[in-house]
This record gives structure tokens, C-alpha cells and sequence, in this order.
């Protein structure tokens, strides 16, 4: 029994190794056909042939290009099988292997189908080099960035080169379209061109683009960046994907590191991170300003950031070296520019002109809802040359075509019923307090009356059961403690400068009445957003104290300028 056992095991063994050499040492193992090492040296020890459980025990299948035949398709093809399919076949080879934003951008696009550059010439790629040779290559690159080689470039060398024959033949045909208008800029700026490489990190090249943190665009600027720099970002429009501001921001930014630095490799490592999270990083690392000496203390993702842009710049510098072709790609080149002076949808546009939705957004892609929201002012519109003379012809066509399905007019207009009266519940008296009437006058507003009996806004309303209108002549409740009543009770008979006066405001000028100041005591003054609880953590004073020595019972009755007591000297 067990010589037919190690007879059998010989069989298998000798079987996977003529399969291997069948498929020229092939690196597609199918794992219906080969069982791995550990298995059999597994099924040996324990004398007997168990059935393997789970797909985890065979070798991972590499390098594998998904041709659906049919939608719900599940059969593969290893690339010497491609190499006998047409070209037209090879057109519709899933975007899986490419880069999750090169395949949302596609898609985007409306390029549902991709002309990839056939297996055989993906096959031609040699990133199988000494290290030495990335390495003398590397140092050829003329640059006024300084490119490092050591062995943490070299593990993103053998992702983007050595391992890049899916994504960077795409990134290459990409290339094409926007790295004109980054050199453009960024020659505008005397800044490196090199600096270009970044937006292939940063995006893949995606104006569309958003991370999980929330940045977008090319240049991946998060949103209070992008608004820092002036670009504008609302529900409709956002120009972090407007390729040409975003591009010049970018510059500018970089521009600002560089000068903060005066290195631009940390430059481009605070362009990831921020500077203050570099800045830190050279505290800790005793003040030095080398990159590689504050690396250690530098978060992980820009501990990669700056050799991937390393890698990056070596496949576009060398890449042809390696035999890299880029992926046949076509894009616009006749853009023009028309402003749009009226709100505008994508698909008017598609209606009266026949530009597709998809090419619209491809080249607009700032207008996040495919609509141009041109109410205050004028906002760019970029088409092809071909349609630049329709569109001014047309232009009032355009803008009218349908205008109220895509802008109701309508829905501004609506009125409420006027003989709708809004119904507020209203709050109850609360315990020890005594019930009081003010009439309202000429001129009062709700926050005005709350300041006299020192009670809140929304406690007055409350009792009321109002909302933040009032009219002359309108009764209203108000509630004070018992202790006070004789101080409040005479407010309703006051004029209006007496009870100015009476929470300390001069009427003529509205401004709060200067008080002799207790030369005993140190003194602030408010200023907006204060709140006697940010004063007292503020300066370390106990809350209670400042309230008890201001005779302050109502925290919002603080006015700007208002001059309040913070300690005793």
C-alpha cells in the first residue's frame, strides 16, 4: 500500500513538472492542475493524500488578464493565449489590472472601451536590471531636485517599473494630455518640470480624483487649502478638477514650500504632509534638514511619498530604456474657451450642438453636476474649435432650450398661504419666578427686550411662543426670579434711553457706557466669539469668580467692547 502511495506521489510530481516546462516555465500556474510544495511535503508526512480545503494552499496566480466573453463571464487568459486573440478582442480587456483612478476616469470619460497596446508588447518590458543600473541611470537624470538611490527607491523602482507593465504604458498615454499645461505653468513659475511627476502620484492623472480625506483634483488639495488659494468650491462648481487653476495653485503652493525650505525635496514632502508636520519631523530629528535623516520621524504615507515620486520621474526620464510604449490614447487638442453667461446644462449643450455629455465633462470637469451655475457672473466653457462658432450663433437657444425643466423659475417663487400664522408651543413658567408684562414699542426687536430683563433670546420667545418677529402693541411674558422683580418691574414704563442706559448702553451712540474702572482689579475686553468660559480658561480664572465679581447672570448679555474685571491684582 504505501509503495503504491509514493508511486502515485511521484506521478504528480513528475506531471507538474512537464505542465511547467509545456508552458515555458510560465509563471500563470492554473490551480485545478498544481499543487504546492507545502501540500505535498504535507501529504508525505502524514502518509496519506488529503484533499486540499481552501484555494489559500495552491501558489497565487499572477499576471492574469480578465476577457469576459460574456457579461457574466468569470473565464481567464494568461498572455500567451491573448497573443492569439484580434485586435478587436484585445479592445475590450477589463480595466481591472490598471489603478482604481485611471479606471474611474475612463469610465468618467465615457471611454467605456480602451485600446490597449497588444500582450506581446507588454511582454517586451525589461525591468529585470541590476540595481546598479537604476541606480547609474538614476544619476544621469539632469534635474535641480535631488534623486536619491537606495534600497526604499528601489522597492518603488520595481513597482512602477519592474512591475508597471499594466499602469504605466496608461500613465504615459495620459501624459500626453495634461503634461503641457504643467509644463507651461510651472515654467511660468521657473519652477523644475519634474515637479510635473507629482500629479501622478497625487491623482494617476484623474481630474476627477477625491481621496478618502477628501482631497481632489489633479493636485489633490484638500478643501480649505483649495479655498485658501482661491479657488472656488461649492455644491456646483469645484476648480481643484479644473485643470488649469488647479496646476497653478499647485505651483504657487510648491513655489511657497520651496521658499519655506529651501530644499525641494522637503518641499515636496510638506506638499504631502504640511509643514507643520515636517517642521515637527526636524525638531525631533535635532534640527537637521535633511530629508533622509528626518525620514524615521515623518508619518508613513510621506515616508513613501517622496521615493514613489523618485520612481516616477525615473519611468518617464528612462522608461523607453525599459522598453515602455504608451497606451494609444486620444484627446482633444482644438479647445477653446467661451463664457457662459446664463446657467447652463451639460445636456442642453448635447441637445442643440450635439456635444455629448461625456465630452463636455471630460473637458469641464470643475462643474460637479454637469451644470454651469451662471447666475452672478459669467463661468468659462470649454469646447472643441468646431462648435466655438454655433455656440455664439446659438447661444440664446441654447440657454432656452428647455430651461424650465432644467431651471424651474418657478421654485423661487413660491409664496406660504398669508393667512398662515406659525404656531410655536409655548414654554412654561418656570419655579420661582413671578410673571411680568412688556408691551412692545416702536423700535424694539426680541434681542433688545431679553437684554433689559437679562434673559435669554430663545427663553423669551419660549414663553411666548414667537418666532423672531414681533409686532407694536404685542403683549409678552416675561418671567423673572422673585429676589428681582423690583428691579425689572418698571422696565415696560421706561423710555427706550432709560433702559439703554439701564444694561449700561448710551442710546445716541449704542455704545457701552464707560465705567471708572476698579484700579484693584485687571480688566479685558470683550472682543467677538468671547464667552466667559473661553475667558476664564483663557487667563486661568475660576468661572464662577469672573461671573460673581462682573455680576454677570446672563452670559450673552456680553457685549463687544464691554470692559469686564479678570483678577485681582
Amino acid at each position: 500500500m504505501k509503495q503504491k502511495f509514493i508511486l502515485i506521489i511521484l506521478f504528480i510530481f513528475y506531471l507538474n513538472i512537464y505542465f511547467l516546462f509545456s508552458q515555458n516555465e510560465s509563471l500563470n500556474i492554473r490551480k485545478n492542475i498544481i499543487l504546492s510544495s507545502d501540500f505535498l511535503f504535507n501529504s508525505l508526512k502524514k502518509d496519506s493524500i488529503q484533499k486540499p480545503q481552501s484555494d489559500e494552499t495552491f501558489p497565487q496566480i499572477k499576471d492574469e488578464t480578465l476577457l469576459p466573453v460574456s457579461i457574466h463571464s468569470q473565464q481567464t487568459f494568461s498572455e500567451d493565449e491573448l497573443l492569439k486573440f484580434s485586435d478587436e478582442e484585445c479592445k475590450f480587456c477589463k480595466v481591472d489590472r490598471l489603478d482604481s483612478l485611471l479606471q474611474t476616469w475612463y469610465y468618467y470619460s465615457g471611454r467605456d472601451t480602451i485600446n490597449f497596446i497588444q500582450p506581446n508588447e507588454r511582454n517586451n518590458i525589461n525591468g529585470i536590471l541590476p540595481d546598479s543600473v537604476y541606480e547609474e541611470r538614476l544619476r544621469k537624470i539632469i534635474s535641480p531636485i535631488e534623486l536619491s538611490y537606495n534600497k526604499i527607491v528601489q522597492k518603488f523602482l520595481d513597482q512602477y517599473v519592474k512591475n508597471g507593465k499594466w499602469t504605466a504604458p496608461k500613465l504615459l498615454g495620459l501624459s500626453y494630455r495634461y503634461f503641457p499645461i504643467f509644463e507651461q505653468k510651472l515654467d511660468a513659475y521657473n519652477m523644475p518640470i519634474e515637479l510635473k511627476y507629482l500629479a501622478v502620484i497625487e491623482s494617476a492623472l484623474n481630474p476627477i480624483a477625491k481621496s478618502s480625506s477628501g482631497a481632489s483634483g489633479l493636485w489633490q488639495f484638500m478643501f480649505q487649502t483649495g479655498k485658501g488659494f482661491g479657488l472656488e468650491i461649492n455644491s456646483f462648481v469645484d476648480e481643484r478638477m479644473d485643470i488649469e487653476k488647479s496646476t497653478e495653485t499647485a505651483c504657487k503652493y510648491l513655489k511657497k514650500l520651496k521658499e519655506t525650505y529651501n530644499d525641494w525635496i522637503l518641499a515636496i514632502a510638506a506638499y504631502n504632509c504640511g509643514p507643520g508636520t515636517v517642521n515637527n519631523a526636524i525638531r525631533r530629528a535635532g534640527g537637521k534638514t535633511n530629508y533622509w535623516e528626518i525620514y524615521p520621524y515623518l508619518p508613513y504615507e510621506t515616508r513613501n511619498y517622496v521615493p514613489r515620486f523618485i520612481a516616477v520621474t525615473y519611468l518617464f526620464e528612462c522608461g523607453f530604456e525599459h522598453g515602455y510604449k504608451p497606451e494609444p490614447f486620444s484627446f482633444y487638442t482644438d479647445i477653446d474657451i467661451v463664457m457662459v453667461r446664463k446657467e447652463l446644462h451639460f445636456a442642453q449643450l448635447d441637445s442643440v450642438l450635439g456635444i455629448s455629455i461625456e465630452q463636455s465633462r471630460e473637458l469641464n470637469p470643475q462643474y460637479k453636476m454637469d451644470i454651469i451655475p451662471a447666475k452672478a457672473k459669467p463661468y468659462p466653457l470649454r469646447l472643441r474649435h468646431q462648435y466655438v462658432a454655433k455656440f455664439i450663433e446659438l447661444e440664446d437657444s441654447i440657454y432656452a432650450f428647455k430651461d424650465s425643466v432644467f431651471f424651474n423659475p418657478q421654485k423661487y417663487n413660491y409664496k406660504p398661504n398669508e393667512h398662515y400664522d406659525e404656531d410655536f408651543p409655548t414654554a412654561a413658567q418656570p419655579e420661582g419666578t413671578t410673571e411680568l408684562k412688556y408691551t412692545v414699542k416702536s423700535g424694539d426687536v426680541i434681542g433688545l427686550i431679553a437684554s433689559w430683563y437679562d434673559v435669554r433670546n430663545n427663553e423669551l420667545k419660549a414663553w411666548n411662543g414667537i418666532g423672531n418677529t414681533i409686532r407694536v402693541g404685542d403683549v409678552l411674558k416675561v418671567y423673572i426670579p422673585n429676589d428681582k422683580v423690583n428691579k425689572y418691574k418698571n422696565i415696560n414704563t421706561m423710555s427706550f434711553e432709560e433702559k439703554q442706559k439701564s444694561v449700561g448702553v448710551d442710546a445716541s451712540t449704542n455704545k457701552v457706557i464707560e465705567t471708572p474702572l476698579d484700579p484693584n482689579y485687571e480688566y479685558y475686553i470683550i472682543k467677538s466669539g468671547d464667552s466667559p468660559y473661553s475667558i476664564a480658561t483663557r487667563y486661568e480664572v475660576s468661572l464662577d469668580e469672573l461671573l460673581q465679581i462682573n455680576n454677570i447672570t446672563n452670559p450673552s448679555s456680553l457685549k463687544i467692547g464691554q470692559k469686564i474685571k479678570l483678577r485681582k491684582k
